[in-house]
């Protein structure tokens, strides 16, 4: 979206998992025009093991101009801490999308993808980012899109999109097997574990 010219402000609301977190790749993505609202690590101590405090300005964010995306976490926890960021509820144009990832125990199956979105709340649409990190093929994305796919239907919600890095996404085309537009990714988040 940056690379378009669009203004955006990325918000690290993860408090469920602080150990993995933008810290490590906060000014790398500024200088490539997007803004992160994210605790710096000389600005924390410890190592997340009790948690992380929201960062003042996280709360405020839906103040900023322009596109403000929040990541809040895996699973029903950090769908949460939505709660604690002023104006969420009465924002009209804000969307909450559920990133599921088909290859993870939790979010396995069709059955338990539906389980899983129900308990979290609100939610408007789902993406299908279904991987294997390194060892993720074409077919593995794919087959992501379908289980995907059946638990949207199921739900009542859309799919938004197929993610997949560049060369996988190149393979898949514009659209996955169920029509899905497909977006290509540039993994950042390898480097952000610290």
């Amino acid at each position: 979206m940056a690379g378009q010219g669009r203004q955006v402000t990325l918000v690290d609301l993860d408090i469920v998992e602080p150990c993995y977190t933008l810290r490590p790749i906060q000014d790398e993505l500024e200088r490539l025009g997007v803004r992160v609202i994210a605790w710096s690590t000389r600005e924390t101590t410890g190592l997340g093991e009790t948690g992380t405090p929201l960062k003042p300005a996280a709360r405020w964010a839906l103040r900023r101009p322009g596109d403000i995306i929040f990541d809040v976490g895996y699973g029903v926890e950090g769908s949460k801490t939505l709660n604690l960021v002023e104006g969420v509820g009465q924002e009209s144009s804000f969307r909450v999308l559920a990133v599921i990832n088909a290859s993870r125990p939790m979010t396995a199956t069709v059955e338990d993808i539906v389980d899983h979105v129900r308990a979290m709340g609100r939610i408007d649409g789902l993406i299908n980012n279904t991987h294997l990190a390194e060892e993720t093929t074409m077919e593995v994305v794919q087959e992501g899109a379908r289980i995907v796919s059946e638990a949207a239907r199921i739900l009542g919600i859309p799919v938004v999109a197929t993610t997949a890095v560049e060369p996988i996404a190149k393979q898949i085309g514009p659209r996955d097997g169920w029509e899905i537009p497909v977006r290509a990714l540039r993994r950042f988040m390898p480097r952000s574990f610290w």
